[in-house]
């Protein structure tokens, strides 16, 4: 952990739908120019995507995300800071790391072999987050209980991680960032209070934890930030950093 709090990843979407319109850069100029504002408000990193995950996105073959963006990896490769690459296609994070990527955001959770040799042959971080269901825009229901069905998944891909050497390059996230579409805000809440409220039960594994940021202005939202907070993970997603880093300073000093 940063001194001053969460290692923050600043969001680059160079898919142009997006949920959060303001994290939308679909070219070079517009991506530098975005990163290097998330950089100026406290975000350490940037992670940028090409391809949106939730049921609204418009899913495209992986050269078209590729296409999304080749011209900006390199752009934000020479701010000198970490890049994520937000993908769950093998074909994608291959090239981003060719490319200047430095890491890899699994959006598949990494529950395939091809992600895995990648994240091999690259020898990177790899942020492993908890899917319930292999494909992340068809999420199923946790119908059990939530923390003890996220441990469960992570000691399966650290299972797999340990064919490659790789359980030590792992970086575990509990995949609050997706959610069935049909999933109601209030239970959805819930799970979520339960889960932030629960992170220590994840470092069973002595592996650092990447935390999605709740970045909507509700009350709740809020809440929800601050459990992360309080929980100290090492690693965040951030779409408006000088709020977390406010947040941060009312909280940890």
């Amino acid at each position: 952990m940063q001194p001053d709090g969460m290692f923050l990843y600043g969001v680059v979407n160079a898919s142009p739908d997006s949920l959060n319109t303001d994290s939308i850069a679909t070219t070079a100029d517009q991506a530098f120019a975005r990163a290097t504002q998330l950089l100026a408000e406290g975000a350490n990193g940037i992670d940028l995507g090409g391809q949106g995950s939730t049921d609204i996105a418009e899913v495209v073959p992986w050269t078209a995300e590729w296409d999304r963006l080749k011209d900006i990896v390199p752009a934000l490769a020479a701010l000198g800071v970490p890049v994520s690459v937000d993908t769950w296609r093998p074909e994608v994070a291959r090239l981003a790391l060719q490319h200047g990527v430095t890491v890899i955001n699994a959006a598949d959770g990494m529950q395939s072999d091809g992600m895995w040799q990648v994240a091999a042959d690259f020898d990177v971080p790899i942020i492993v987050p908890f899917l319930s269901g292999p494909n992340p825009r068809a999420m199923e229901m946790v119908r059990r209980d939530p923390v003890e069905t996220i441990i469960e998944f992570f000691d399966a891909r650290l299972r797999d991680a340990d064919r490659y050497g790789l359980r030590q390059r792992c970086v575990l996230d509990p995949g609050t960032g997706f959610a069935p579409s049909n999933w109601p805000w209030e239970e959805r809440y819930l799970y979520q209070k339960q889960v932030y409220s629960n992170l220590d039960a994840m470092r069973v594994f002595g592996l650092p934890l990447y935390i999605a940021l709740p970045w909507k202005e509700t009350a709740q939202h809020d809440e929800l930030l601050e459990i992360v907070i309080r929980n100290r993970p090492e690693y965040g997603r951030v779409h408006y950093p000088a709020k977390v880093r406010s947040f941060e300073r009312r909280l940890l000093s």
